[in-house]
């Protein structure tokens, strides 16, 4: 591992970003220019000491977890994301599938949708990274292991997942999911992760696979939905999706609908969040799933 050198890369990165640039308030008078460790650390969700010894090229060797965490947060391009990964000695994220990685352009629009529920997701449903207001919204989702990532996954083997939506809007919601899920796997034709993800689905669920042989197609861009909060009751949202151009990611964003008490409802989802979450919980984004083990 490149220690000295991946502490350049670091320090330098810091040292170029505004904290307007990464959705934090500006605060007090700074000394130096940058954001300052301790931001960093937040926004990668990880303990400043930890993310401090990385800078003095002292700390152990990031795992990939870590890593996808902090070039996120410094707003690395996927070439400067693959340099990180190589001076720590770990193959760059490779595959079949899209890239996975959430550019500095999606994520500086992410950081302006601070009063707006909002999260990346993959054209799959596996939720990349959310912002605050998502996590108060429906939890932190992109901290969940393996498949449980995956919105289709969770709503099709787990009878929980469903408890944030009213009664009447689950079928709407079933078949909305499996025809997205038609589109993408036509367009990623043979794609190894699109034929192992739908195959597990069609044998987990029996809803899934019948709604899957009806064969229906329509690329979700838009929708009407209603979330249960257990705090705040049922919000009313337009959502709407932004594509990559290459649209394998995602942008989803919950705005509050008009001529509804959303926008009040949201407001107290905040309050309440300011109140209650954790440090953990109270960073503008989600926490990577191994980073307690790795920071305590």
């Amino acid at each position: 591992m490149e220690r000295s050198e991946l502490a350049d890369f670091l320090r330098r990165r810091r040292e170029q970003l505004t904290p307007s640039a990464v959705g934090l308030p500006a605060g007090s008078r700074r000394r130096t220019p940058g954001l300052r460790r301790d931001e960093v650390a937040q926004l990668a969700g990880i303990s400043t000491d930890y993310y401090t010894r990385l800078e003095q090229a002292r700390g152990p060797r990031p795992s990939t977890q870590v890593l996808a965490a902090l070039t996120r947060a410094l707003r690395y391009t996927s070439d400067e994301r693959d340099h990180v990964y190589l001076l720590c000695d770990h193959a760059p994220p490779r595959g079949s599938g899209p890239d996975k990685h959430v550019g500095p352009g999606m994520m500086h629009v992410l950081a302006k949708l601070d009063d707006t529920p909002a999260a990346v997701i993959t054209d799959l449903g596996e939720t990349l990274v959310q912002n605050r207001m998502h996590i108060l919204l429906i939890g932190d989702q992109s901290a969940l292991p393996g498949r449980n990532r995956f919105f289709a996954w969770r709503w099709f083997t787990d009878p929980v997942a469903r408890d944030f939506c009213p009664p009447q809007d689950v079928d709407r919601i079933s078949r909305r999911q499996v025809a997205d899920l038609r589109a993408t796997a036509a367009r990623r034709a043979k794609d190894p992760e699109v034929l192992d993800f739908v195959g597990a689905l069609r044998a987990a669920s029996v809803e899934f696979d019948r709604l899957w042989n009806e064969h229906q197609v329509s690329v979700r861009l838009s929708d009407i939905k209603s979330i249960v909060h257990p705090e705040v009751g049922v919000i009313a949202f337009d959502c709407e999706t932004l594509l990559t151009t290459s649209a394998t990611q995602r942008l989803l964003i919950y705005r509050p609908r008009p001529g509804t008490d959303a926008a009040e409802k949201l407001e107290l989802l905040r309050v309440i969040g300011t109140q209650r979450l954790d440090e953990s919980a109270d960073l503008p984004y989600s926490r990577p799933a191994d980073v307690k083990d790795i920071s305590a």
